[in-house]
């Protein structure tokens, strides 16, 4: 009896371990995770502000960028990086993955620059702070709730598709009250996907993955959250936002 139960406190002894082991591999997943969004979202704002400072004391560069053919591919650019990435980011090297999501960031930096000539940068800095709390709290929701997020994110899926799609029927219409209610919409969605992107992420992660593997993953994750960020704080600030 004393052998069974030596082996058997040797057993729970090695499963705690193991237990604690996986936590911490999770938080260090998470937390590179974390320090990719945020490096991104910083990128992107340092992009946008330095477009910035240039084209307001440059009106002929303004236009070129931003009313010319030219601005359609700054669209693209970044939308067709997006395409890349969820298609082939399984089949890339993690550094790879990591600069395409920097190459990434940066041209929506460089896409996001007028809004320093539309809104005052007072509401910028109030809009991104909300925007900063709101989804500290959505994402540590995702990652702490037992309950699966996996119907609601499909939902909020779709709600994303109908999002865009209204806003491309708004550019015709331009009604004020539809504008309102494609933000409102939109700041709900996007609450909703980054508490499920956040759930993902944590279930995604595998203590048995090789460097390369957890690499794209975290890159993957990253990429999900930082898109999350940014459509929560644009459409915040066209509800919050002051205009010049």
């Amino acid at each position: 009896m004393s052998d069974f139960d030596r082996n058997y406190s040797a057993a729970r002894g090695f499963a705690a371990d193991r237990a604690v082991a996986i936590d911490q591999g999770l938080r260090a997943h998470m937390i590179r995770v974390y320090n990719y969004m945020a490096a991104g979202v910083a990128l992107t704002g340092v992009i946008a502000f330095v477009v910035y400072q240039y084209v307001a004391s440059d009106p002929a560069l303004a236009k070129t960028l931003y009313a010319s053919p030219v601005a359609l591919l700054i669209f693209l650019v970044p939308l067709g990086i997006s395409v890349f990435l969820g298609f082939r980011i399984q089949y890339m090297q993690a550094s790879t993955a990591r600069a395409l999501f920097f190459f990434y960031a940066a041209s929506i930096g460089l896409m996001l620059a007028p809004i320093f000539l539309v809104y005052t940068q007072s509401s910028i800095a109030r809009v991104f702070f909300i925007t900063a709390a709101s989804f500290g709290a959505l994402s540590l929701w995702g990652y702490t709730t037992q309950r699966s997020l996996s119907g609601m994110g499909s939902f909020m899926f779709m709600g994303m598709i109908g999002i865009f799609i209204a806003i491309v029927v708004n550019a015709f219409l331009r009604s004020p009250g539809l504008d309102f209610a494609i933000s409102v919409i939109g700041v709900i969605v996007f609450a909703g996907l980054t508490a499920w992107h956040t759930q993902s992420i944590k279930e995604m992660y595998d203590p048995m993955d090789d460097g390369s593997v957890a690499g794209r993953k975290v890159v993957l994750g990253a990429w999900a959250l930082y898109a999350d960020f940014i459509n929560i704080f644009l459409f915040l600030l066209r509800l919050l936002g002051d205009r010049r």
